[in-house]
């Protein structure tokens, strides 16, 4: 394993984390004895495997259902200097309740203290002002803190590139989590600032949320050789000194072992990168054009200003995903959770667009007469059954 300074909290991080959302039983909580052997069989022989490899970071949150209750039956029994255990809480807008919240996770966790708090989902200005009010969030975060039971304070995100930066910019959090990876690169300027702070940077579910990579399309798999499309963005991430750690949401001992591949490129990556870069490129350009690809987000306006809150980015997009690349299911998981996933994936899908007036609100974008067919393909291409986030399941 190959550790990096996690920023201003000086800790010693794993490249990859061992992010918790993924084996536990249920997305809700539920009695202990509810949870079958064979589950917490398998979840303590992830975490003895990601520590078998060098893994020392362990990363949950309180919204991930029984995560902090089985991670509590293994963790104690584990010596504690040598993990680095986090979770992760969304703030209230009642201070009281984020406490609780903690306080709840931290019995099931059963350990005295956690080394890592993150704010869970600072996605909005509201959630922002919750955190850094007077008496907000943050201020009880740093009482815990005081008392011993939190090491450090940061942040996760899945919100806008200007929340992240303001947030970043408050210069009140030692860590981010955030999203970033090869094909969804729009919150760099988050990292840089990050970087200017002396934070950690911790990146948010790469594999999965970064393309479906554990069931790449052949097409990705061939443009990618001769990594797996998993380490090419990997090795992507972490060829970013800037970048600490990437989250690898294992549900089971093996889900390590392709990522492991990565740690070898690590020292010299951009003789094996810069190829597969070009090809990526190439074939992107080639199937939907370069000025489309130089071009097609310059002038899009945020969903809050669009007719029916469309969100004409993300389906932009994920169509230029799907077309250039045959990511058509990963489009259809994200396309189809428009509508659902509240301020964690917002704004709504296309269905509706022909219906509207989109003139307007196109006027400043240089493909204005072409974007109302390219969201109708779109929904063609990848509308189907509603999709919710995994903790609402």
């Amino acid at each position: 394993m190959k550790y990096r300074r996690f920023g201003r909290t000086e800790l010693e991080m794993p490249v990859f984390s061992c992010g918790g959302m993924r084996y536990q039983y249920k997305w809700k909580d539920v009695p202990s004895w509810q949870i079958p052997r064979n589950n917490q069989r398998n979840l303590e022989a992830t975490i003895n495997r990601s520590l078998e490899v060098g893994i020392n970071h362990i990363e949950t949150a309180r919204g991930y259902g029984t995560s902090e209750m089985q991670l509590g039956k293994v963790l104690p029994k584990l010596p504690r200097e040598k993990l680095i255990i986090q979770t992760k809480v969304s703030p209230k807008e009642d201070p009281k309740e984020f406490r609780q919240k903690f306080n709840q996770s931290l019995k099931f966790l059963q350990l005295d203290y956690v080394d890592l708090v993150g704010l869970h989902g600072i996605n909005t200005e509201q959630i922002l002002d919750y955190c850094v009010r007077p008496g907000g969030c943050l201020e009880e975060a740093r009482k815990l803190q005081e008392q011993g039971k939190v090491r450090f304070i940061g942040f996760s995100t899945h919100g806008p590139t200007d929340i992240i930066k303001k947030t970043i910019e408050t210069d009140e959090f030692d860590y981010v989590n955030l999203h970033w990876y090869y094909i969804n690169q729009v919150n760099w300027s988050a990292i840089e600032a990050a970087k200017k702070h002396d934070m950690g940077v911790f990146i948010i579910s790469p594999s999965d949320k970064g393309g479906k990579l554990y069931d790449p399309p052949k097409k990705l798999v061939e443009l990618c050789k001769p990594l797996s499309p998993m380490v090419f963005n990997d090795l992507f991430c972490l060829s970013h000194p800037e970048v600490h750690t990437l989250s690898l949401g294992a549900a089971r001992p093996t889900d390590f072992d392709e990522h492991l591949k990565t740690l070898s490129l690590l020292d010299d990556p951009q003789p094996i990168l810069k190829p597969i870069l070009a090809k990526l490129e190439e074939e992107s350009i080639k199937v939907l054009g370069e000025d489309w690809v130089n071009t097609w987000d310059q002038g899009l306006p945020d969903y809050e200003e669009i007719p029916g809150n469309i969100n004409i980015k993300t389906i932009l997009w994920l169509r230029n995903l799907a077309l250039a690349y045959d990511m058509t299911e990963y489009g259809k998981m994200r396309y189809n959770l428009l509508g659902n996933g509240g301020h964690w994936f917002p704004g709504k899908n296309a269905e509706n667009a022909k219906q509207l007036d989109l003139s307007s609100c196109l006027s400043r974008s240089p493909h204005q007469k072409k974007i109302p067919d390219y969201l109708a393909e779109a929904h063609e291409l990848l509308g189907g059954q509603s999709v919710q986030r995994l903790s609402q399941n």
